[in-house]
């Protein structure tokens, strides 16, 4: 049997770390590792399909239940781990004033609506975070108020959140946690009371049940006592993406360190 694993990540930056500490203990115990980068949805189906044997991280059950239930119409699954503890957030930069905005219902009023850029730029369609900003635009009436949600790419809305901060401008950020800007910027969550943007997921690896026969009980222990947590996968991410340090660089040093 061959010895190389495909490993299935999210192609967002803070999978791609997590995904990469994953790599470093599945290759220390031996395995060729070969990393596979898809959006999303995508990640699942070739899941589903067998096109790769782990996935990660599945944020369960909110964000990514559905994907994970579709694959196990075809494969049953493992979970492995808590990598972190992931959620979905509406938030402001720490000057907009809580007085002002600390509810998403206060997005509504005149005087926020004068001062708060119109424009919320989002990430990609498939993700979590996406789906739950395009219902939350509907149900809190905030297309009709004059706000716009625009799905793009990772880049368009971390760079239009640090450029709207240089200038002092009010904005909203569809965010979630763990994500690199955290770890330098001060983000105010705002209350989101009708329960849209999900709960606390836990960030598990995934592995095809039909792939556990290829690890010893030791080694499925070893990925399964996996923990990081938010503030670690922040700070990495934000070595990589911001201080441009070498993604596999940066998780092999910090797995030195704590071992």
């Amino acid at each position: 049997m061959s010895n190389t694993i495909t490993l299935g990540v999210t192609d967002l930056s803070f999978h791609r770390v997590t995904a990469s500490l994953v790599s470093h203990v599945l290759s220390d115990m031996g395995f060729e590792v070969e990393r596979v980068y898809s959006p999303h949805q995508e990640n699942f189906a070739k899941l589903k399909a067998g096109h790769i044997d782990l996935l990660s991280s599945a944020w369960l059950p909110s964000s990514h239940g559905v994907y994970k239930a579709d694959v196990e119409q075809a494969e049953s699954l493992l979970e492995l781990g808590l990598h972190y503890q992931p959620y979905a957030l509406w938030g402001v930069p720490d000057y907009v004033p809580e007085d002002a905005v600390s509810n998403v219902a206060d997005l509504l009023k005149p005087e926020v609506i004068a001062k708060m850029k119109p424009d919320i730029q989002g990430i990609n369609p498939g993700a979590g975070i996406t789906r739950f900003s395009i219902k939350m635009m509907d149900e809190y009436g905030l297309n009709d108020a004059g706000y716009r949600f625009h799905p793009g790419t990772e880049e368009a809305c971390f760079s239009a959140f640090e450029q709207a901060v240089a200038n002092k401008q009010w904005l909203i950020v569809p965010l979630w946690k763990p994500q690199f800007l955290h770890h330098k910027y001060r983000i105010r969550e705002l209350t989101e009371p009708k329960g849209l943007l999900g709960i606390v997921d836990r960030a598990v690896l995934l592995m095809r049940e039909s792939q556990a026969s290829r690890f010893s009980d030791a080694q499925l222990k070893t990925l399964d006592a996996l923990r990081f947590d938010n503030e670690i996968i922040a700070m990495l991410d934000y070595q990589v993406c911001r201080e441009g340090q070498p993604l596999d660089s940066v998780t092999r040093r910090w797995l030195d360190e704590n071992a």
